[in-house]
């Protein structure tokens, strides 16, 4: 029976519909390949004049201002919305969940507009006693600006998602753990800090991620307040030269080189925060290019070493 199964020939399975549907995939990525070096509508060396020029860079920090001002400011408003949803006072509560939908509900777009034109709701900001007299005033313009309008419109924009994706993290947190701190008499705030917040840190980076990097792009609404971020500044210059394609092109470049950055910042601190889950992590891209190169050595060194016969039992005597 053995020597039948060893005379049996072993044929690999052919997966026709798999070879046939990457051989598609090559010739249509070949032909957008092709298409971009050989097109001349891309202008390619109205891409490279533009591309570093000291208007793009300029604007391109400004877009970075933006996104971090707005990340830092909603993300701890948000934080503080969250926990006012897990309140048990059901005034917070009621405030927190108001806020999120009314925020949710409104174009960041119309949102943006609205505090560009906030003067002429609030002439002037004051503080004082509640429905009492005022101490100090300023004119509203001056104090926020165009800059802070934006600032203000995406922070709050941004707080009513970012309480929901802390909301998620904290909820995720196993409950008798709570349970188990109060018993130990650790109180409300560390348990927080130090147990809840730690471990909802799995669960909120995924998503947390994908919303910085949405807020990014979405900076370019910034355009209807005139602001120069990246891209107005685009607009303003294929305005002038008409060269859109190659102008829209930087912009995207920008943007994708930008985004990928921050999905690989995002990779690295969701793998810090997976130290107490995982305990062996997957090695990271940069370990794996190094294991390649050291397997790549090893192979060449022993390719290099001569090779010694061995000698038979009767060369041996």
């Amino acid at each position: 029976m053995t020597s039948e199964r060893s005379a049996l020939k072993v044929v690999p399975a052919r997966h026709y519909a798999r070879w046939a549907a990457a051989v598609a995939v090559a010739v249509l990525v070949a032909q957008f390949a092709h298409g971009l070096a050989t097109n001349p509508v891309w202008e390619w060396g109205v891409f490279s004049e533009y591309v570093l020029s000291q208007t793009i860079v300029d604007a391109v920090w400004v877009t970075l201002q933006l996104t971090s001002y707005a990340t830092v400011l909603g993300f701890a408003l948000g934080t503080v919305l969250a926990f006012m949803r897990l309140s048990s006072s059901p005034l917070l509560q009621t405030v927190a969940w108001t806020y999120i939908w009314i925020f949710r509900s409104i174009p960041m777009i119309v949102q943006l507009v609205f505090w560009f034109n906030l003067s002429a709701l609030y002439e002037r900001l004051g503080v004082g006693i509640p429905f009492g007299p005022v101490f100090w005033s300023v004119d509203s313009n001056s104090l926020i600006g165009t800059m802070g309008a934006a600032i203000i419109g995406l922070t709050l924009h941004q707080a009513a998602y970012a309480a929901e994706i802390v909301r998620g993290g904290v909820v995720a947190v196993d409950h008798g753990q709570l349970e188990a701190a109060a018993a130990l008499g650790i109180p409300r705030l560390r348990q927080i800090r130090r147990i809840v917040l730690p471990q909802a840190m799995r669960a909120i980076l995924p998503t947390a991620g994908s919303e910085i990097i949405s807020l990014l792009k979405g900076t370019s609404v910034v355009y209807v307040m005139a602001i120069g971020e990246l891209f107005y500044q685009v607009q303003v210059i294929y305005g002038r030269n008409g060269r859109v394609i190659p102008l829209l092109l930087v912009a995207t470049a920008w943007y994708v080189v930008l985004t990928s950055l921050l999905s690989i910042a995002q990779y690295y601190v969701e793998r810090y925060f997976a130290r107490g889950a995982d305990r062996t992590p997957p090695p990271t891209p940069i370990q794996r290019a190094r294991r390649f190169v050291r397997t790549l050595r090893t192979a060449a060194s022993r390719r290099d070493q001569p090779v010694i016969p061995r000698k038979s039992m009767g060369d041996s005597r």
